[in-house]
């Protein structure tokens, strides 16, 4: 890197700035519901992002059940703790929202927010059974860095089944729900955004190059360098800046 040339890292904030924390923990979160949006995540009134508060961390920040991704503003989303009890906002939360997230924010301290929605092609991958496999740089990203959960049980409606996601994410930065979809993690919402909608077009491109013929992998030593160089905390956040500088240009009243 020249000198005097640094790239741009996340924000940091003091305990005296929690009100602005908060602010700011928010409107990513909008944001990422906006690209969940773009994207074509939606299914219904399935999916949600959550972030944690920075006042009460065993509590977090979710969708209003039945609200579009693209509609939603910073100043819709809805409270509530690991017990599921709504503590800001008049809209309900979707149980398996709660069940999941709370269970996996229990699990992951380390985790301020995690995404999951019903895209086409990660639900499409998930009814295999199977890992990604390191067949482009970007699926390295996730290379021994995912895990699998294989006990589809129908909507996730108890804290039982919320328990075993949790523990099938384990200490990854994210997890196939056989059957269902892909959930993912991070140190931020846009971490874990990104992980989502790469993990997303990693598993469409697996899924195109199986169709076609037998993918050829990238050996473990190289796949493993560079996971080093693309999946960590840092990368994730970073890679998902050019989407967050494009849905907030183009959808200014998330920020209402």
């Amino acid at each position: 890197m020249p000198e005097g040339v640094t790239l741009p890292t996340p924000p940091s904030f003091g305990s005296a700035d929690v009100e602005e924390e908060r602010r700011y923990r928010k409107e990513q979160l909008a944001a990422g519901f906006r690209l969940f949006g773009k994207f074509g995540f939606s299914e219904g009134v399935a999916g949600h992002i959550t972030v944690r508060d920075p006042e009460n961390p065993d509590s977090f920040w979710v969708n209003p059940f039945g609200m579009s991704f693209s509609r939603i503003k910073a100043s819709d989303l809805i409270l509530v703790d690991h017990e599921g009890n709504l503590l800001h906002g008049n809209r309900p939360v979707n149980r398996a929202a709660f069940v999941i997230h709370s269970e996996v924010h229990k699990a992951r301290p380390d985790a301020l927010a995690a995404a999951h929605s019903h895209s086409l092609h990660g639900k499409a991958f998930s009814s295999l059974g199977i890992p990604l496999d390191p067949i482009t740089q970007d699926a390295c990203a996730f290379f021994e860095d995912h895990g699998m959960y294989s006990d589809y049980r129908g909507v996730v409606s108890d804290a039982e089944e919320g328990k075993r996601i949790g523990a099938a994410l384990a200490s990854y930065k994210a997890v196939i729900l056989q059957n269902h979809g892909l959930l993912t993690v991070g140190e931020s919402v846009a971490e874990a955004v990104w992980w989502f909608i790469t993990m997303e077009r990693s598993c469409q491109a697996q899924l195109l190059a199986m169709a076609a013929g037998t993918p050829k992998l990238i050996d473990r030593d190289t796949a493993v360098h560079t996971r080093s160089q693309i999946g960590g905390h840092f990368a994730g956040w970073f890679q998902a800046q050019p989407l967050w500088e494009q849905i907030t240009a183009s959808d200014p009243d998330l920020f209402d």
